[in-house]
């Protein structure tokens, strides 16, 4: 699998999906404004992937979000394993407090076998947070403040909303909405 491959994929999920179904109010405008960075990794071992994510962190905190707003950190290989990816959750967001970053980036994370404590692994409603790829997504939390402000609902409302869309489209209308043509 090349870089570009993973790359095509991921923005074909952020369209179809994320836009698509609307599953980020905040999404869209960014993405079509090029505000959003697409990083694959392909680091060999845990603590080169800690590198990549020291060096995105830094990049974001040092660069206007007029040019970056968001990055998403892919991994096509490394985490294979949602529950192990789930727990190195935990690493990130010790990464971003050594970072100083708290209250100013938060870390969302998407993996292809994502799971809501509580459901099975086929609910349909664990896809809003299934990506291709697992994914740490880098979130300005101002930027966030913002979106949400701007009447894109909180937080419980997105949530809610996403649910009902995802169970509504259905497990077979999902596999559909991330067919390539």
């Amino acid at each position: 699998m090349t870089d570009e491959q993973v790359l095509a994929d991921t923005r074909h999920w952020i369209e179809k999906a994320v836009i698509g179904l609307n599953l980020c109010p905040f999404a869209r405008a960014v993405y079509v404004k090029n505000q959003v960075r697409i990083v694959v990794s392909s680091a060999r071992h845990l603590d080169a992937f800690l590198d990549e994510l020291d060096r995105e962190l830094d990049l974001l905190q040092a660069t206007p979000a007029e040019e970056i707003d968001t990055t998403l950190l892919v991994h096509p290989t490394l985490f294979p394993d949602f529950e192990v990816f789930n727990d190195f959750q935990n690493v990130v967001d010790d990464v971003v407090a050594e970072h100083e970053l708290e209250g100013l980036i938060q870390v969302a994370s998407f993996h292809p076998q994502f799971q809501f404590e509580g459901t099975t692994p086929d609910d349909v409603t664990n896809c809003t947070n299934r990506a291709p790829y697992p994914t740490l997504h880098l979130l300005r939390e101002d930027s966030v403040e913002r979106a949400v402000a701007s009447d894109a609902g909180d937080a419980e409302q997105i949530v809610a909303r996403n649910l009902q869309t995802l169970r509504g489209l259905g497990a077979a209308g999902w596999q559909a909405l991330l067919e390539k043509p």
